[in-house]
Formats: structure tokens, C-alpha cells, sequence
């Protein structure tokens, strides 16, 4: 665990890019990692959900609707490493107790989904936050991360954390950090453009 200390707030952050990236020759793609993290439950409380809307604790989901809720939120943000899992792998995160995934429907659609991930001890990670394309725009993903976040801190872990990188969407880093969340740490990672390798 990174001792963050008093440089969290000195912290460079790389603008992200707009419009996604271009692809490369070589089929690779660079990736600006943003860690963040909150070692005490957020001032700000969750709002009460609006008519229409609920969230749903989908335990133990089929992998075909997780699938489809993984691909249709991370496609525009180019999400790739549950789609390289085959089913059994993708099964045995999903399925683990200690992995939860939160539906937000609106009038009984699916609209998005917060996955909280408890399996190391004392901490909780974001692992997945988003909200269908169609969906986005109309302030849905506070009521969703704000609604997460209570749910995160429910049995007091020592810290919550998450990260995003510069193809996640632009003002991605600004919603975590406005709920409360500070960033600890960034790196650059080379992978698979997954939309060369056919993956996206």
C-alpha cells in the first residue's frame, strides 16, 4: 500500500484524451493509470433515488448478463480484461461472495452498475463503475456512485479505493475525486490495443 502523505495533493495529473485514441501500427496502446483512493467514508451522502430508479444486487448473475452489461458500458472506454476471461474465469470472480455487483434500472431497464470487490482484507475496490451509453448524461452516475460508496463503506474497511486511466471517460478522475476519492499514484502501462487484437 503507497504512502501517500502530503503529496496526493501535488500530484500531476495527465488530461485525458478526448475522442479516444487513435490506433497505432503496432497494435499497441498506451495507458496513463490513475489510482485513487479514500481512507474515510465521504462527507457527501448518498441522495435518495428518484421515482423510477432502483438498484438491484444481482447475486450470482449468469455470465451472459454480466457479459452484457461489462461490454456495453466499457465499449466506449475500450474496457477489455473481463472480455479476455474465458467463462469460467469470468464465473468464479462474479460468483465469489465477496464480489458484488449492483444493477441501477431505471423503469426496469438496466441502466448501469457499481461492482464492489471485498476480497482483500480491510479494503474494498471499485472495481467497475459506469453507466449504459443511452443512459449517460442525466446524472445518474452520482445517485449510483454515491449509493456505492455508502455501500462500500458499510463493514468500515480501512480504504476504498479505485483507478481509471486516460481512455475511461473525461471526466471520469473529476466524479471520483468530487466524491471524495484522492489520487496516490499513476503509470503508464503498454498493452494489446483491444480493439487490433479483435478483443473490442
Amino acid at each position: 500500500m503507497a504512502d501517500t502523505g502530503d503529496r496526493e495533493e501535488h500530484l500531476d495529473l495527465r488530461a485525458p484524451t478526448l475522442g479516444g485514441p487513435s490506433r497505432r501500427p503496432d497494435g499497441k496502446l498506451d495507458m496513463v493509470i490513475t489510482h485513487l483512493e479514500m481512507r474515510r467514508p465521504p462527507h457527501r451522502l448518498a441522495r435518495r433515488l428518484p421515482r423510477g430508479l432502483t438498484i438491484e444486487h444481482a447475486r450470482s448473475p449468469t455470465v451472459s448478463f454480466y457479459r452484457y452489461l461489462y461490454n456495453t458500458v466499457g465499449a466506449p472506454w475500450l474496457w477489455h480484461e473481463r472480455r479476455r476471461l474465458d467463462d469460467d474465469m469470468l464465473r468464479a470472480i462474479i460468483h465469489d461472495a465477496k464480489v458484488e455487483v449492483h444493477v441501477l434500472y431505471m423503469h426496469g431497464v438496466p441502466a448501469g452498475y457499481i461492482e464492489l470487490d471485498r476480497r482483500i482484507a480491510d479494503e474494498v475496490e471499485v472495481a467497475y463503475f459506469g453507466l449504459i451509453p443511452e443512459f449517460i448524461g442525466r446524472g445518474l452516475g452520482r445517485y449510483l456512485l454515491d449509493w456505492g460508496l455508502n455501500e462500500a463503506w458499510r463493514e468500515h474497511p480501512q480504504r476504498v479505493w479505485v483507478h481509471s486511466c486516460n481512455h475511461d471517460h473525461p471526466k471520469a478522475i473529476a466524479v471520483y475525486q468530487r466524491a471524495g476519492f484522492v489520487p496516490y499514484k499513476q503509470e503508464t502501462v503498454r498493452i494489446d490495443d483491444p480493439r487490433s487484437d479483435g478483443t473490442i
